[in-house]
This record gives structure tokens, sequence and C-alpha cells, in this order.
């Protein structure tokens, strides 16, 4: 197994057996190259993600104004794919360079599984929302005028949807997507599978699509806190901001429930601990 591929929280793990937990704060890691490169890797992801789905929801509405068909431009089928699509690309992209999370919520959930370092984590969420900020800002130098018009592709809780439904539909969207990144990187898979490894980005941009199709018609779908928080920054209006809480709290609560639910129920890491605690003390 080369050094690249075993980076932290990499998609590429080919160990059949789980990979011991990384350090809490690993200060090493701080003056190698691998680790900028893969905060490089991470701002450059979310950038693209964010001009290519932005762009695609501004579009949609602007090619709407202009036909007034519900059935002109992408559509909400369209912009799913879109987003579902652009995660499997850059997934499949820098899988084996940052790990691909290009989402902090996948970054927190593998920061408590103990996946990646808390230095890593707070980096790669500052780089995600960075560059989720750059890529909506190159959206509105472009195509300033329909994006003014249009909404900015900002996160907001749609008319008739109360607060407790578009938490509840974050942290639901969050957890699929947070349990299939941990299925898809699962060691005992990759060991039962050797294909898995290289098809785990695809499932991953499905997980997104199908939440997407889901809560697209609630809250637009953030699932992510950087692609809500980049379009909030650039829009900057006051639905957008007053929403944006929902956009956090129930990514990062869904993405902690996915975390807990597949290391500790269904991995039970909880019950080897234990087991591993009373063999060491029955021998004291």
């Amino acid at each position: 197994m080369t050094k690249d591929v075993a980076e932290q929280g990499s998609f590429l793990v080919k160990d059949y057996h789980d990979p011991p937990s990384v350090a809490f704060i690993d200060a090493k890691e701080l003056t190698k190259w691998s680790f900028y490169r893969a905060l490089i890797a991470e701002f450059i992801a979310t950038f693209l993600f964010l001009y290519i789905t932005i762009l695609t929801v501004i579009d949609y509405k602007s090619q709407m104004d202009k036909d007034s068909d519900p059935c002109g431009g992408v559509g909400v089928l369209g912009i799913a794919w879109a987003f579902g699509g652009m995660i499997f690309i850059l997934v499949y992209c820098t899988a084996g360079l940052s790990g691909g999370h290009i989402n902090p919520a996948v970054t927190f959930a593998l920061f408590l599984a103990r996946k990646v370092s808390l230095p890593r984590a707070i980096m790669f969420m500052v780089a995600q929302c960075l560059g989720a900020i750059c890529g909506v800002g190159l959206v509105r130098a472009l195509h300033k005028t329909y994006y003014n018009s249009h909404g900015g592709g900002a996160n907001e809780l749609a008319d008739g949807y109360n607060i407790g439904t578009g938490l509840s539909a974050e942290i639901i969207g969050t957890f699929v997507l947070v349990y299939t990144v941990f299925s898809a990187i699962d060691p005992k898979r990759n060991a039962r599978d050797s294909h898995v490894p290289v098809l785990a980005p695809l499932p991953i941009g499905f997980a997104v699509f199908m939440v997407h199709l889901a809560t697209i018609p609630i809250t637009g779908t953030g699932i992510n806190p950087a692609r809500s928080f980049g379009a909030a920054v650039i829009y900057n209006k006051d639905k957008a901001w007053d929403d944006q809480w929902t956009f956090w709290v129930g990514p990062f609560t869904g993405a902690a429930i996915a975390a807990f639910y597949h290391q500790f129920i269904l991995r039970a890491s909880a019950v080897k601990a234990l087991g591993s605690f009373r063999s060491t003390t029955g021998h004291v």
C-alpha cells in the first residue's frame, strides 16, 4: 500500500482490517507536503462543485423565466443530477489526495470516527468553505444579472414548511450521505469486494442525487455546510442568513448519527474496545 493511498480518510484504503485510529492532534502532519496538497485538493474540488452546481440552478431558473415552461431547462431532476454527478466526479478525482470529502459534514463524521485528526478536520473545513465562496463568487461575477434575480442558489426554507421539517430533512439527508460514505470506505467490504474502492464515488454520488430529489422542494438541499455557507456569503440576503443555522446544525447532527450508527452499531467498535479492555485487565 503506497503512502498516498494510506492518507487519512482516503476512500482508497485497501487494508483488509480496520486501520488504526489517527492521533487526535498530529503535529507532524503539519510539516508534510501531502497535508497541504490535500488542502489544495479540497479547496479546488469544492470550488468546482459550487461553480457547476450553482450555475446549473441559476441557468435553470433563468430558462424558466424565458420560456414560462415548467419542463424548460434541466428541471429539478437535472439539478439533482448536477449535484450528484459533480460529487461522483470530484470524489473520484481527489480520493487519493485528500479522501474526497468536499463537505464539512463528511469531514466532521470522519473526525468523530477517528479517521482524521483535529487539525486536518479544521483545515479541511476552512478550505471547503473558502472554495465554496470562491466558486459561487465566480458564478456571480460571470452571470451577475441572473444571479441576483434568481436567488443566488442560496439555501432557504421553502414557504409552507416549518423549521422542524427543514431541520429534519437536513438531518436525514446528511445521514443518508454519510452512511453511504462509511459503507463505501469500509475496509471489510473492500476485503470482500476488491472492485469497491474503484466504485466508491458512484454510490456517494447517487446518494447526493437521491437526497436532492427528495429535499430540493423543502430546503433547496443543503447536506453540505460549505455549499450553504458559500452561497449565503455571496448572495448576502437576510432570508439566507436567517435560515443558515439549519444548514449547519442539521448536517452536523446527521453526520454524527451516521458515524455513531456505522462505527458503534454496525461495526460494534464499542464492543471490541470493551473486549480489549477486559482482556488487558484480566492479565494484570
